[in-house]
């Protein structure tokens, strides 16, 4: 029987399924069910410092919103402060003491200086982990990519130095060099990689002439960024690697590992085929396994990343320049209705 245990930020995981940060991962009784469908670890769902301190105006509002109808009263009413992020912080108390297995914090903050001071009390929780979401979406035409990179780094090593648990980073691919920015954060004390996280991005009806926000799923063939990215990384940096966009089988999770990840994380697939499905993921992983003859992970860890890849090729543009050398094979193939 295949042994499917891998290492994650010096975690020891029975496996390389992750469940990713979201809704699902807040409730006790479905991260119970994870585990036991066979999840090695759960990122609890992000702490989001913008929506914090949204409810803390909308409460302020609220409080007031009769103050100058019912004067005589204000004196009647004591001051009440918003919790922060202590709601937050106790349910993710709750879900570690529900489960077994692995607990990861996630945090996505706008200031600089809540990075660390968020992350400090994550790890008072009991987490395992924590995981920084640095999804930046740019706002100003004024700041560069490089001050915006400098920034991120400061802030890592900033919570680097307060938390004494392990940190990854889960960042887009949207930098000028992904490949720069990760090896400078790895030199700056990260212990993991996720790629890539999803953007969550508008949309209009044009019916009603107005914005909407649908729930961005991941389709089945979005693995093959991060599959890109892991087998450039394998064996490059110090940090572990977690695939993370796409994946949706057993096959998926092989391909990633064969690219030189050390573990995915899965969200998209348990939204559409429930959370019992993790079950059938590691099933198919353990067939495939048995029938190439791997009897461990480590096998085939990184066996066709670039530093490992007879074809030099293989992680350039080899595919695109094919298919300009190649146009009626392509065409036959792929004909035109």
């Amino acid at each position: 029987m295949a042994h499917l245990s891998t290492n994650y930020m010096g975690l020891t995981l029975k496996n390389p399924l992750i469940v990713g940060a979201c809704n699902l991962s807040m409730d006790p009784g479905t991260a119970a069910e994870m585990e036991e469908a066979g999840a090695s670890a759960i990122v609890f769902k992000s702490l989001f410092e913008e929506q914090i301190n949204l409810e803390s105006l909308e409460m302020e509002e609220d409080l007031h919103a009769y103050d100058e109808r019912h004067a005589e009263m204000i004196s009647l009413f004591p001051e009440v402060r918003h919790a922060g992020p202590e709601e937050h912080l106790e349910k993710l108390r709750v879900l570690k003491k529900a489960v077994s297995i692995p607990v990861i914090g996630s945090l996505n903050c706008v200031n600089r200086d809540t990075w660390a001071e968020y992350a400090l009390e994550m790890e008072k929780t009991g987490v395992d982990a924590l995981e920084l979401n640095f999804y930046a979406a740019p706002d100003s035409f004024d700041q560069t990519g490089k001050q915006k990179e400098e920034e991120q780094i400061a802030i890592l090593k900033e919570v680097r130095n307060k938390v004494k648990i392990p940190v990854s980073v889960k960042l887009s691919p949207f930098y000028t060099n992904p490949l720069q920015v990760i090896r400078e954060m790895d030199s700056a004390g990260v212990n993991g990689f996720v790629l890539f996280n999803r953007l969550f991005q508008p949309d209009i009806d044009p019916k009603k002439g107005e914005h909407h926000f649908p729930f961005n799923l991941s389709q089945p063939m979005d693995y093959r960024l991060p599959l890109r990215y892991a087998g450039l990384l394998h064996n490059e940096i110090k940090g572990s690697l977690c695939a993370n966009t796409g994946v949706f089988t057993g096959e998926d999770m092989a391909k990633m590992i064969l690219a030189g990840a050390d573990c995915v994380q899965v969200v998209s697939a348990l939204y559409k085929n429930k959370v019992g499905y993790i079950k059938d993921m590691l099933n198919d992983l353990s067939v495939w396994m048995e029938g190439a003859g791997y009897e461990n992970l480590d096998a085939f860890r990184g066996k066709l990343s670039k530093a490992n890849s007879k074809d030099p090729y293989a992680y350039q543009r080899a595919q695109y320049v094919d298919l300009l050398m190649k146009p009626f094979e392509v065409m036959q193939k792929y004909p035109q209705r």
